[in-house]
């Protein structure tokens, strides 16, 4: 029999294990992060390995859509792994793969319809910039140049880090891409209003410019800039981009990694628009963060382009596990939740009671700004070591939250979409407690 010393004892040797040979990511080497242990959750909540509960915030990697240990998507799972776990892709199929594009299609617009599967955002992102540049080749025609946000993230691999001028994604090697970047015209609290839509877009036409040999490949923009700070951006962005690529020939790919699948209160961020981007990229909730998947949707004309490519007629782009079977599993039993418990408008409801109820604290000492998109909702602080603060005396509370933004300045608060009023009004409570705690 266990005694409390045992456990004691056993939850110690868990965290020295830790401490002693795993390398977190995102992480100062000055920084234990095996303090926070967990051990399981339920719904939107888990407990650490001392049996200490908190109302998960972050939807663990902020993926977590349908919450912990929900039963279809981990029956679901189990199913697939009786049968097959995967087939390579490039050698033959599974049926979970071209179901779930069946299913993806399905919910966008007719031409944009084929579906490549990869492992992460980071890796759909790469894709993306290799679909885009190679469909121009296609046509007889060299593009590689891309326009995007400053403030923009799209991922931790070589190409994607290339794309943004965030301080944590900089790195020493020379770039793959031309990248013309586009900095923020107004401050990002200031963002969402109507007024700074025209500044914005002719941040975009400078970006794009008008010289025919120096057109870009495409505009890259993520419809809510998530890392770069969780800035709204006014009304009327999207669809006036979508106009622009239209009128320069040139393409829109939208970096829906975070925003798809139910978190900015749509299916996708760019129906709040109805824009049709010609590359989509998506992840994060696509499997509720069960299991890594990512998608890339596209064009059906970018993808009949393809067969006139000079080596193999097809894509040359691939990972040993691209359309993993368990992977698309998951994924179809996501979308049965997401659609069956209605937590799309879910996210849109209870993402708006969030932000009516905590908009007081934005004329607190404390705090610049309260802002967000869905269920994806930014208290932007007045200093990072505010922000900090807060973070910590919310899980002393049992509250788990994030920084955010390109000095860490911001607190993202984005639950699993099946939160319930209970749980809101936990966040709020909590929030509160901890920003009284550090005012006072």
């Amino acid at each position: 029999m266990q005694t409390e010393s045992d456990t004691i004892e056993s939850i110690e040797a868990v965290r020295a294990r830790d401490r002693s040979h795993l390398w977190h990511t995102w992480t100062p080497l000055t920084v234990d992060r095996s303090e926070l242990m967990l051990h399981h959750g339920a719904g939107y909540r888990v407990w650490d390995a001392d049996g200490k509960e908190y109302i998960d915030g972050t939807s663990s990697a902020l993926s977590a859509v349908c919450g912990y240990a929900h039963p279809e998507v981990t029956a679901a799972i189990a199913r697939q792994l009786g049968r097959l776990h995967h087939f390579d892709l490039s050698r033959g199929s599974n049926e979970p793969a071209g179901l779930l594009a069946e299913r993806l299609a399905s919910y966008l617009p007719p031409d944009l319809s084929r579906t490549l599967f990869v492992n992460s955002g980071s890796e759909g992102f790469d894709a993306a910039m290799l679909i885009a540049t190679s469909y121009w080749s296609h046509l007889g025609m060299s593009r590689s140049r891309m326009v995007t946000f400053a403030l923009g993230y799209h991922g931790s691999t070589l190409l994607s880090r290339g794309l943004s001028a965030l301080p944590r994604v900089a790195h020493p090697f020379r770039a793959p891409l031309p990248v013309t970047r586009v900095e923020l015209p107004v401050a990002p609290r200031e963002a969402r209003a109507p007024a700074a839509l025209p500044l914005l877009l002719d941040a975009f036409d400078r970006a794009i410019g008008d010289d025919p040999a120096d057109l870009p490949a495409a505009v890259v923009v993520e419809p809510f800039l998530n890392v770069g700070g969780g800035i709204v951006l006014p009304p009327g962005f999207l669809s006036g981009l979508r106009e622009r690529c239209d009128a320069a020939g040139i393409l829109l790919v939208l970096d829906e990694v975070f925003t798809a699948y139910g978190r900015s209160g749509r299916m996708f961020a760019c129906q709040r628009e109805d824009v049709e981007p010609d590359i989509l990229i998506t992840s994060k909730g696509l499997t509720s963060g069960y299991v890594p998947l990512a998608a890339v949707t596209v064009q059906q004309r970018i993808y009949e382009s393809f067969g006139r490519d000079p080596v193999i007629g097809g894509i040359r782009y691939g990972h040993t596990n691209s359309g993993h079977a368990v992977g698309c599993a998951a994924a179809l039993a996501t979308l049965d939740v997401l659609e069956r418990d209605n937590l799309v408008a879910h996210a849109d409801y209870f993402g708006d009671r969030l932000r009516t109820r905590l908009a007081p604290l934005a004329n607190t000492e404390e705090v610049a700004d309260v802002r967000g998109l869905g269920l994806a909702v930014i208290v932007e602080m007045t200093s990072a070591e505010k922000a900090q603060q807060v973070l910590d005396r919310a899980q002393e509370r049992g509250l788990l939250l994030r920084r955010q933004g390109p000095q860490g300045h911001c607190v993202l608060i984005a639950p699993p979409l099946t939160i319930d009023i209970e749980g809101v009004d936990l966040i709020v409570a909590r929030l509160e407690q901890a920003l009284a705690d550090v005012a006072g």
